[in-house]
């Protein structure tokens, strides 16, 4: 007699894997916060002071990196700026140049 006759054809489990993962998922998260909480160096107040002095000298990088970004930004505006100006005066110049030159052009072609 074989383990299929003996004991019947397998059945799945009616258990829902996505249920059975979340139940795991929370085992494994209440299991890592009593681990953190027995195994944490420091007091919670200390660990608090810490966590907050982080969090501010992060905040002050990220404003200072903020304002070195605006500051470049800035200046390549003002040399966009500058840039455009060169480039408006060089085509009114050259506007100038060829009015001139069609002027004489046609005086010429007038004779």
């Amino acid at each position: 007699m074989t383990d299929y006759e003996r004991y019947g054809e397998y059945q799945p489990s009616e258990r829902s894997v996505v249920g059975t993962g979340i139940t795991m998922l929370l085992i494994g998260l209440g299991a890592g916060a009593l681990t953190a909480l027995l195994l944490a160096p420091r007091s919670g107040k200390q660990t608090r002071k810490l966590i907050r002095r982080k969090y501010d000298d992060t905040v002050e990088d990220i404003t200072e990196r903020a304002d070195e970004i605006r500051e470049r930004g800035t200046e390549w505006l003002e040399r966009a700026k500058d840039f455009a100006g060169s480039v408006s005066d060089t085509a009114e110049e050259a506007r100038e140049r060829v009015k001139a030159f069609s002027k004489e052009a046609r005086k010429r072609a007038e004779r």
